[in-house]
């Protein structure tokens, strides 16, 4: 982005990083170097809600060898031709910090009280869908109710309760209680139905990054359909120690040299839970019989860990 806005603008990357470290925000230092390109040069040419979908779409789709200059060119053509404003919005957009003030409670209280459903029912309903564009059209039809689990599609994943010690822990999650050890990877959500899919916590499709773990889940789980919430750890082919997330996470935006990197740094898979197996929903189900299937649908005999 860096790249593209001195491209676009005529500045140097030094300037464009210098007013970033003074106002904090690229969109607004986009804004200001294109206003002050603009009172120089007139833009020849109009930018249209099309170009920008159309630009923005080729992004996701780039790989392979020079991808990140044919990024930046897409980048800098948009802004080469923005107002002001619009080369603002569309760098926070870009890179996904549109920053408009609107948190994920506001989008479920206003869906709540536009068709008149309980804020729990609705935010019960994101946990299964993990989109409120979805929630807010089952809420309009009223048919809230109909939202359910499906596979291929990621669920917003439960995130952790911070505490202070032991027995706080115990009066927020009841007893008895699981626990397990906190390891240094990343959530990984396994879908699998006629294949198999890889979703990130933010829902993110890693399915090509990791063929190893797709692999790994085709050997060791049972089932024709199933959701299983897992922790994907990195670790040292050579000595067996884990590696850190920044190591690991190299995988996650990877888009060539996929099987390398996967030689260089594999992970194991944690199964901690499973959402759904066999077309029942078990996220209603208590801990112990979630628990309980994990073990039952493992071909491995290590009681959590998949690795080969």
């Amino acid at each position: 982005m860096l790249k593209a806005i001195a491209k676009a603008t005529g500045a140097s990357t030094e300037e464009v990083e210098n007013l970033w470290s003074k106002m904090g925000d690229l969109g607004l230092v986009a804004e200001k170097l294109v206003l002050k390109k603009k009172q120089v040069t007139l833009a020849t040419k109009k930018l249209t809600v099309n170009k920008v979908l159309v630009n923005i779409r080729k992004l996701a789709e780039l790989e392979g060898e020079g991808t990140v200059e044919k990024k930046v060119a897409l980048i800098t053509e948009l802004l080469s031709f923005s107002s002001a404003e619009e080369a603002c919005f569309i760098v926070r957009m870009v890179l996904e910090q549109l920053r408009v003030g609107i948190a994920a409670g506001i989008v479920r209280d206003a869906i709540a009280g536009a068709f008149d459903y309980e804020a729990k029912e609705v935010e019960s309903a994101h946990h299964v869908l993990g989109d409120y564009g979805e929630v807010a059209r089952l809420a309009k039809e009223k048919k809230l109710n109909k939202a359910k689990l499906k596979v291929g599609k990621p669920v917003s994943s439960m995130l952790a309760l911070l505490v202070s010690d032991i027995d706080e822990a115990f009066e927020s999650v009841g007893a008895p209680a699981l626990f397990e050890y906190k390891l240094d990877g990343f959530r990984l959500q396994i879908h699998k139905d006629h294949e198999i899919k890889l979703f990130t916590r933010r829902l993110e499709n890693v399915t090509k990054q990791f063929p190893d773990v797709v692999e790994l889940v085709k050997k060791n789980v049972k089932g024709n359909d199933f959701i299983l919430d897992t922790e994907a750890a990195g670790y040292d082919a050579k000595t067996g120690k884990y590696l850190p997330f920044q190591k690991i996470s190299q995988r996650i935006r990877r888009k060539y040299d996929i099987v390398d990197m996967a030689k260089k740094f594999p992970v194991e898979i944690n199964v901690f839970d499973v959402l759904y197996h066999e077309g029942k929903d078990y996220m209603g189900e208590s801990q112990k019989t979630r628990r309980e299937l994990i073990q039952s649908i493992k071909n491995n005999k290590e009681p959590s860990w998949m690795k080969e």
